[in-house]
């Protein structure tokens, strides 16, 4: 009864949440016992806090070490230092190509070092991008129109590039006028938008762009501030894999390397069984710091990647289906029940997603016990002082303390993770607000309440 009470009194002292969705659980990993819990087998959408199941997924899988691999081939032969075939880049699930946050800096200069030390100082073929590792379906059906062609729910192609993000550059009039489009960056001469974007006296981005993948058109709503010679949103690249190839190219060109064909991409698999002979490989970084930025930044795109790459563990086309049954496998093998959950995405985007505060306690538990512990432990944000949790029990008796996933979405703030007490205990806790009817803060200063409580009642 006492913790019933005690999630009731939260709830009491927020008058907005009296009616949402909450569900809780707070346990400890030594003893076992159940330190505080409320509604704790009620699924609920996850948000971005459904990351760590993709990350603990694929760390536990392929290790805290492994590294993505880029294949670039070649088709036909070399003779005299000239490339007589094509030159293909294939994808293989790498978020990190061209990325501001990790990788090579200099990637496609040095993949044309490597080109021309090769011997390969013409190309008489295309450059080719392969994106056939996943299936062609780069948008997730289960997102909503609102996100989709945002720079945080861009098409997913087995060749990301540059982050998948598009800058856009606009120039806004008087209050109630419509804003300009002026440029993009990167630059991709045959992009057209619709700008009805209204200007408005405010100060903050208020601008949402609309498009599919593939596709060079772009509709570009809502609101930014009035009278600013230049104001730039963000949006997804259309074709990253393209984009690319058609910068390896440029690349080649300028280290002296002439390109005598097209520039290319394919999606489906090569049913002519041309030969592909092994140039080399590039590797990522290691996945390590791959989901340190997933779940530090909370990148959709990263998260969507690697849950793509583990729809090819299993026999058949790399489907989003795929990826959610080869998920629900892994885990049934280990002892985490998610037969009631819902999971349509990697990242979280999807409404329909939802998982459960004791679902999450049987994952975290089980990675608490991992070989990669240490990797998956540091890939997630602190309390008070990094990521998306830096504001989080900041200056409290918890700052420090907690080392968890957050996931925010309209009436949606959930915080799953572990808490490490003074004395060497752990607790791995979840607490999930959904369709409440108040701002984030709201639902974060009631969370943080609800922690601190247990906190201070049960040390």
């Amino acid at each position: 009864m006492f913790k019933l009470l005690l999630i009731l009194s939260i709830l009491s002292s927020t008058p907005e949440l009296q009616d949402a969705n909450v569900a809780t659980l707070v346990y400890d990993y030594q003893t076992g016992d159940t330190i505080d819990a409320y509604r704790a087998n009620c699924v609920i959408p996850p948000a971005s806090t459904i990351k760590l199941l993709t990350t603990a997924t694929i760390a536990d899988h392929l290790g805290s070490d492994y590294q993505i691999t880029t294949p670039i081939t070649y088709s036909g032969y070399i003779e005299d230092n000239t490339l007589h075939g094509n030159l293909y880049i294939e994808g293989k699930g790498d978020p990190t190509l061209g990325s501001q946050y990790v990788g090579d800096s200099l990637l496609l200069q040095h993949w044309a070092e490597q080109i021309y030390n090769a011997g390969i100082h013409n190309i008489n073929g295309s450059i080719v991008a392969d994106v056939s590792y996943f299936d062609a379906e780069a948008t997730n059906p289960a997102w909503i129109w609102q996100d989709i062609g945002n720079y945080y729910a861009p098409g997913i192609q087995s060749l990301s590039y540059k982050d998948n993000t598009m800058k856009i550059t606009l120039e806004s009039g008087a209050v109630g006028s419509l804003a300009k489009v002026l440029r993009t960056d990167p630059t991709i001469p045959e992009m057209q938008f619709d700008s009805y974007t209204r200007c408005e006296n405010i100060s903050y981005d208020g601008a949402y762009v609309y498009g599919m993948p593939y596709s060079n058109y772009r509709y570009i709503a809502g609101k930014i501030p009035a009278n600013r010679s230049t104001f730039t949103i963000k949006g997804d690249l259309p074709n990253p894999a393209l984009l690319l190839v058609t910068d390896l190219a440029n690349t080649l060109i300028t280290n002296g390397i002439s390109v005598n064909g097209d520039i290319t991409f394919i999606t489906e698999q090569d049913t002519t069984k041309t030969t592909r002979t092994l140039l080399f490989q590039h590797k990522s970084a290691p996945l390590s710091e791959i989901i340190r930025h997933t779940n530090h930044k909370s990148d959709n795109l990263y998260a969507e990647m690697l849950y793509r790459i583990l729809g090819t563990r299993q026999e058949g086309s790399c489907t989003i289906n795929q990826s959610t049954n080869f998920i629900r496998t892994y885990w049934k093998e280990r002892g985490v029940d998610l037969s009631s959950a819902r999971i349509m995405d990697g990242c979280g985007l999807a409404p329909q997603d939802a998982i459960s505060p004791k679902m999450y306690i049987q994952l975290l538990q089980y990675m608490y016990d991992s070989p990669n512990k240490d990797a998956f432990i540091a890939s997630l944000p602190c309390s008070g002082k990094s990521g998306t949790l830096k504001s989080f029990l900041k200056n409290t008796s918890l700052h420090g303390r907690v080392y968890a996933k957050s996931g925010t979405i309209g009436g949606t703030k959930n915080y799953a993770g572990y808490i490490f007490l003074p004395d060497g205990r752990v607790w791995i806790f979840a607490v999930m607000i959904n369709s409440a009817n108040c701002s984030s803060r709201t639902m974060q200063n009631a969370i943080e309440k609800y922690l601190l409580d247990v906190y201070t009642r049960n040390t």
